[in-house]
């Protein structure tokens, strides 16, 4: 495999205020976790944020907002955002991740810049209704085709520690590649204790394992380690590059903290990988 490695940043501009009940997430309005909660994060603040991720020499920058799906006013946000980082950023590749979305809405957000469409399937068709009652797995499938048909570029993918069995994440995987996405974020549980599963922070060796089996089911796709490769891994996640990842979330999450990003850095260098300066490269 190449020794080299992708870096993502995110920045959550639109935080905590989802009516949706996903047990695993904690912008859920329902379950009360201590976190930051905002409709709008100020754009020029968001601008700032995608230049440091440039400077920390991320090739893709993704605008995430909270709530089952995409509004009106939520589309006028994004594209003015994009719109604005583009302006400054412009070889940064711009990922939308705003929920639900139909082709017409997908197509608007390319025109003002967006790159690529985020949308998870989190987990198994047949084990979605243990984590979310409000809306459906199927609902999310149906998204990832849409953003295909918008000619967008598509990346999804799942947790792994929501109490799922083995053959449920392999069913997972196996959905994933029917849509054959160019990305794959692989995320592992991270507990609150403001929310109602009963999942777990999975050990080393089987976050590990599951990387090997992603890599395995999805080819040559690009996997990337994104939330819960703090807790998971600790000082141990240059492994992932091993078990089969090629890039990784530098930064922070949506409502937790990251590594710092040139630690980051000093990590990918040595153990050998160097960066790869463009979403465009293999």
């Amino acid at each position: 495999m190449s020794k080299k490695v992708f870096l993502c940043a995110i920045s959550n501009i639109s935080s905590g205020h989802c009516l949706e009940d996903c047990k695993f997430c904690t912008q859920s309005v329902r379950y009360g976790a201590t976190i930051d909660r905002y409709y709008h994060k100020p754009i020029d603040l968001i601008v700032r944020e995608a230049k440091e991720a440039k400077s920390r020499m991320a090739s893709g920058f993704c605008l995430v907002t909270a709530g089952r799906g995409i509004d009106d006013k939520t589309l006028k946000f994004v594209c003015e955002s994009a719109e604005a980082i583009k302006k400054e950023v412009p070889r940064l590749n711009l990922i939308a991740c705003n929920g639900t979305a139909n082709v017409e809405q997908l197509r608007i957000l390319k025109e003002h810049g967006i790159g690529s469409y985020n949308h998870n399937l989190e987990t198994s068709e047949a084990y979605y209704p243990e984590i979310c009652t409000t809306h459906s797995w199927q609902e999310r499938y149906e998204t990832c085709e849409n953003v295909k048909a918008a000619g967008l570029k598509l990346c999804t993918g799942g947790i792994f520690g929501l109490g799922e069995k083995m053959e449920e994440r392999l069913a997972l995987l196996e959905s994933i590649a029917s849509l054959d996405p160019e990305s794959v974020p692989i995320n592992f549980y991270h507990p609150n204790p403001a929310l109602p599963l009963e999942g777990r922070t999975l050990e080393v060796e089987e976050a590990l394992d599951m990387i090997r089996m992603a890599r395995k089911v999805l080819g040559n796709r690009r996997l990337m380690v994104a939330g819960g490769r703090e807790v998971t891994f600790k000082e141990d996640d240059y492994k992932i590059f091993e078990a089969g990842a090629n890039a990784i979330v530098i930064g922070n999450y949506l409502t937790t903290r990251g590594k710092e990003p040139m630690r980051d850095h000093a990590m990918l260098e040595k153990h050998g990988y160097t960066i790869a300066e463009s979403c465009n490269e293999r």
